[in-house]
């Protein structure tokens, strides 16, 4: 079974500024993006990549490249929940032909790390920032330490908090029998997020 480690991260101002500096980038990329998914009806995470990444690489020098990749996951992600959702009401069944609508990310939109890009080790945090790489302590208990040693790792999400700190949510999932890799998560359902707009298309 799935489950999700929530660890709030206490640092310093500077580190806290970086943090928002690199979710305002994150979201640039995402919206630099996303008119690419509506004109194109494509989402697929491997097509977008192929699409877009060097194109995104020369237009935001600053972020490195295997963010720019998560950026990418990002929107893929995001586009499965508004356009093939069954409870969306931008469900392509329920558009009918019609143009896309436009996402359009927020500043405060999740931003998603993987191994390249954070780690954890000893109950130290090491992350990616636009400032270089900033460390946090972690007061992990035996049990969240062991789940990074015996359970698969799926996604790594920074988010901001209502009382605007952050905090790093991991979801794990246990081995599958035979060592097979479990399937991805699917896009939680309800609601769209809150960090995203849809621009209906005129």
């Amino acid at each position: 079974m799935n489950f999700v480690l929530r660890i709030p991260l206490n640092g310093s101002p500077e580190q806290i500024a970086s943090l928002r500096a690199l979710q305002q980038a994150f979201a640039q990329v995402c919206n630099a993006l996303a008119p690419l998914v509506q004109q194109s009806r494509c989402w697929n995470r491997v097509t977008l990549h192929h699409l877009a990444y060097k194109q995104l690489r020369e237009q935001f020098p600053a972020m490195g490249s295997q963010m720019v990749c998560n950026a990418i996951y990002s929107v893929s992600r995001t586009s499965r929940l508004v356009y093939q959702h069954p409870d969306s009401a931008f469900n392509l069944t329920r558009l009918s032909g019609k143009p896309l609508p436009l996402l359009r990310f927020a500043d405060t939109c999740p931003v998603y790390f993987d191994r390249h890009t954070l780690s954890v080790k000893d109950g130290h945090l090491s992350m990616y920032t636009l400032d270089g790489r900033i460390r946090f302590h972690l007061a992990l208990r035996p049990e969240d330490e062991a789940a990074f040693h015996q359970q698969k790792l799926r996604e790594i999400v920074l988010s901001r908090t209502p009382k605007d700190s952050f905090e790093l949510s991991f979801l794990f999932s246990p081995p599958a029998p035979g060592g097979e890799i479990p399937a991805a998560p699917k896009p939680d359902r309800g609601a769209i997020p809150e960090y995203v707009n849809v621009e209906e298309a005129p």
